[in-house]
């Protein structure tokens, strides 16, 4: 159990809170002067300083700094946050495990006690981002998708279940239970924490940027790299400044007609435009009564692709009834009423809390919408999105007069069709039928488990759709990959109860598992025919899914146009069967009689979706799902484990090596050095991901992640993906700045991973892990130059520890995603941005450049400075602006990294 913080009270805020017959100790905010006019968020901040005031790390300043604050003033006052709990996906928490183990082993080396190193805080893993799509279609596809999981994760899932045995308060909820952020808002999350006597707010960070769906709950919390989450779980806090706070007022009803997925494709633009990175995103006002528990989850869910920190709804009626409905006690349900009640946590829809900015949406203006090809934030209204098509395929697709005449076969040169490009493609099917595919074509259909499958309204309307195609005689396109990932069990449980399940399998719609599949890149190979059309003859084929992101490389390499869509859209592009077809006027398909169908035709009502929810989905389904959540199956149950407080690292295993962050580490810090004759490794421009950056989806044979793993016997069939494989170090190197669609502009005319080595006479073209194990070879450090919104997208940990271990000292761009800013000061690389207004362009770097650094050493003298100098030996001189924003921040970074920071605090305690 973790040991409870003893409060300096300063404020004499402590108290206590009767609910029926159980009494708790609370804090009070109405202690501190200000409180009442603070947003939501910021109250449940401050509960969390009155509580964890230690006279030291939080002091009463901090508190009254926080009661007093400025909403108009910019960010500069450091906080200290202590989450209540941290909540991991397996993908990102498998390096969290493999790096307490390792801690575990270097605390010993420097003469601790390994025990120290274990969780501080209640740690959850819900493992869900390690099925692949590989089977769909068929009844036992989801049986045949668990035993591959099982088969290709065998050595991942026994280190897991390894260390649910070794360190107290960390539990795992195995394969095939659903994904982590429905399965935090439905069974994990408290709203108010009870421990040790103490209620407080439910708080926490998490290893998945969509960790903020838990938002719609009243839960604060937001997504952190994985060292930022091994930090809490041990007990430290997160560093931040007290952000600005963003009210957005919602008013009215949404339409007939209108799904979730439209309301939150039109807030991501809002807020996209409006610009709330680093941001609290607070909702408020009389629309929000009217936006259900359900909603509100996927609008929290969407945080990331807005760019804020968080996106939270205070506690209401909604919010007692989804709790009841999951299944939750009374007495927690009556807790988190009177807490929320006595501390002024609960929703007056009349109030104006104070807000830095504010934004107003009337929901009845909300129009059916997707968003794509390649961003979240690019909406496009459902009825001009064929007409858009036609402009964006543009992009993807060479023109004969821009391609010379010479560039293509006779038949393979584009033509144009009423303006857009076409080159269909005769493709045989195994059965022997044939079919013809363009340019355009749906190739994947995903209702996917993360954004919207925790809301049974558009799950159901998904269904009905369904239902109503296959009694029109209606089906899928033969070429269209057809995928249903539930985020939890309940979710079939309530097809099944409403009778939909055959429906859905009849157009496809077959249960492929539970998890994150097609977001994440999990999508699995396209039907070999189709794969073999479309690489042959490059066509621009594209996607539809239900889920959040849609950046370029991320959902198959085989697509390269990719839409953001609710579920019922996805089923009615499923049968449409192309992105050319305007489903809004043209026809879906015929009927038995051979008439038009329309999407009208079988777009349920509100009524009937409605009718469907209130008679299928009851408490007794969530408490069943959960009864014993942690048990696992069979499988599970029957994986073989180590004992003892080490980890007994295998050394044959190509999934969990023991990685190199504490070699040669001592209990003294190495003082921090300025950079000198650093070379690029890579020139990228705006809007770089850590998809980008970060290993993700399958591995290629010839690459170098490929070419280690037939190295070390592994068949190219049991390659498994990047995400599979996080807990080896070495395969992760070799995939950072791999993704296929990077551009690299010191090595034009490429994609993918590629760079010159300046090691070499004239500087030839090299696989960037290549190039950078020669340049370390050579003892010569290198830089990454970048654009705007560098490093937005998931909080992937190995988007920085890749970026470290390849031996880059610094970045410079000319703005940074939140996540990725502070997890490169998590590995001990620098972050800087060009000067207002400058750009590596306007400064005319092209990357061939060799680069000095100075003045970084005043960080030795505890002090951060606010600007570097920056010099190359083409005679370029700029001051770049030093982005370690916290004081927090630069102790890391002295430390050389935020989980040697944390080793050397345990050991000295």
């Amino acid at each position: 159990m973790k040991e409870t913080v003893v409060s300096a009270n300063s404020f004499d805020a402590r108290s206590t809170l009767q609910v029926g017959d159980e009494s708790y100790e609370i804090f009070r905010l109405d202690k501190v002067e200000g409180s009442a006019r603070l947003p939501y968020s910021l109250k449940v901040l401050l509960e969390n300083l009155l509580r964890t005031e230690d006279g030291a790390n939080i002091t009463a300043d901090h508190i009254r700094a926080l009661g007093g604050w400025d909403s108009q003033a910019q960010p500069s006052q450091e906080i200290q946050f202590t989450p209540a709990r941290v909540i991991m996906q397996d993908f990102t928490g498998v390096p969290c495990v493999v790096d307490l183990a390792t801690m575990r082993e270097a605390v010993a080396a420097l003469g601790g006690d390994p025990a120290k190193i274990n969780p501080l805080s209640p740690a959850e893993m819900v493992i869900d981002h390690s099925v692949i799509a590989d089977k769909f279609g068929t009844n036992d596809a989801f049986k045949q998708n668990v035993d591959l999981e099982y088969g290709r994760n065998k050595e991942r899932y026994q280190f897991l279940r390894w260390g649910q045995t070794a360190f107290d308060d960390f539990k795992v909820v195995p394969p095939g239970t659903g994904i982590v952020h429905q399965v935090n808002i439905e069974h994990l999350a408290r709203t108010v924490m009870v421990r040790n006597g103490q209620a407080y707010p439910d708080t926490l960070v998490g290893t998945d940027s969509h960790t903020t769906m838990v938002n719609g709950l009243g839960v604060l919390g937001w997504g952190v790299g994985g060292i930022e989450a091994e930090a809490a779980m041990l007990g430290q806090p997160v560093s931040m400044l007290i952000p600005r706070v963003v009210g957005f007022k919602l008013t009215g009803e949404l339409q007939p007609g209108t799904t979730a997925t439209d309301l939150v494709l039109t807030i991501t633009e809002m807020l996209r435009k409006h610009g709330v990175v680093g941001k609290f995103v607070e909702f408020y006002g009389e629309g929000v009564a009217a936006t259900s528990l359900a909603n509100r989850a996927t609008i929290g869910n969407m945080s990331p692709e807005f760019g804020s920190t968080a996106a939270i709804f205070p506690i209401d009626d909604e919010t007692l009834n989804y709790l009841r409905l999951t299944g939750r006690s009374d007495q927690q349900v009556a807790l988190v009423e009177a807490y929320a009640k006595e501390q002024g946590l609960w929703l007056d829809p009349k109030a104006e809390p104070d807000f830095s900015e504010k934004l107003e949406l009337d929901l009845s203006t909300v129009v059916p919408s997707i968003a794509g090809p390649k961003r979240p934030q690019d909406r496009i209204v459902l009825a001009n999105a064929a007409e858009q098509f036609k402009t964006d395929v543009l992009n993807y697709v060479a023109t004969a007069d821009e391609a010379g005449e010479e560039s293509f076969p006779a038949s393979d040169a584009p033509a144009a069709t009423n303006g857009v490009p076409s080159n269909p493609v005769l493709v045989t099917a195994p059965d022997g039928s044939t079919y013809e595919i363009d340019h355009g074509a749906v190739t994947v259909a995903a209702i996917t488990s993360c954004t919207n499958t925790s809301n049974p309204y558009v799950m159901v309307a998904a269904a009905l759709v369904a239902k109503k195609a296959v009694e029109k005689g209606l089906t899928r396109k033969p070429w269209v990959k057809t995928t249903l990932a539930p985020g939890s069990k309940v979710v079939t449980d309530y097809f099944d109860k409403a009778g939909l399940t055959p429906y859905l399998d009849k157009v496809g719609f077959n249960l492929v598992g539970y998890g994150c599949t097609t977001c994440i890149g999990n999508s699995g190979p396209l039907p070999e025919e189709v794969s073999k059309a479309v690489n042959d003859h490059d066509l621009a084929v594209t996607s539809v899914l239900s889920g959040n992101r849609n950046f370029e490389g991320r959902i198959n390499p085989d697509v390269k146009m990719n839409y953001l869509a609710s579920p019922p859209l996805v089923v009615a592009y499923a049968l449409a069967g192309s992105m050319k077809v305007d489903i809004t006027r043209d026809a879906l398909g015929a009927d038995q009689d051979g008439n038009p169908v329309f999407l009208k035709d079988i777009w349920p009502s509100e009524a009937e979706v409605n009718d469907v929810v209130a008679n299928a989905i009851g408490e007794d389904m969530f408490s069943k799902s959960y009864s014993d959540v942690f048990a696992g199956d069979a499988q599970w149950q029957a994986l073989s484990i180590p004992t003892g407080n080490t980890f007994e690292w295998d050394a044959e295993s190509t999934y969990v090596r023991k990685p190199p962050y504490f070699e040669g580490m001592t209990m003294e810090t190495t003082p921090v050095s300025d950079i000198a004759g650093a070379r690029v490794l890579a020139k990228l421009g705006d809007s770089v991901t850590t998809d980008h950056i970060s290993p993700a989806g399958a591995i290629k044979a010839d690459t170098p992640a490929g070419k280690y793993l037939t190295e070390h016997g592994v068949e190219r069939r049991d390659f498994n993906s990047y995400g599979s494989r996080r807990g080896n170090h070495e395969v992760m190197i070799r995939g950072t700045f791999a993704n296929i669609r990077l551009r690299n502009q010191i090595a034009p005319g490429t994609e993918g991973g590629f760079t010159r080595d300046f090691t070499q006479a004239d500087a030839p073209v090299s696989f960037i892990y290549d190039a950078s194990q020669n340049y370390q070879a050579a003892g010569i450090p290198l830089v990454i130059l970048g654009g705007k919104e560098y490093g937005s997208g998931s909080s992937r940990d190995w988007a920085a520890k890749g970026t470290a271990l390849l031996g880059v000292k610094a970045v410079i761009t000319e703005s940074y995603e939140r996540i990725h800013r502070s997890n490169l000061i998590g590995m001990g690389v620098l972050p800087l941005q060009f000067p207002a207004g400058q750009n590596a362009d306007s400064l005319g770097l092209t990357g061939e450049e060799t680069f000095s650094i100075t003045g970084v050493t005043e960080l030795n003298e505890g002090t951060t400075p606010s600007t570097v100098k920056v010099t190359t030996d083409t005679g370029v001189e700029f001051d770049a602006v030093v982005r370690i924003d916290t004081p927090g921040e630069a102790d890391y970074y002295r430390n050389g990294g935020i989980m040697q920071y944390v080793l050397r605090s345990l050991i000295r305690k």
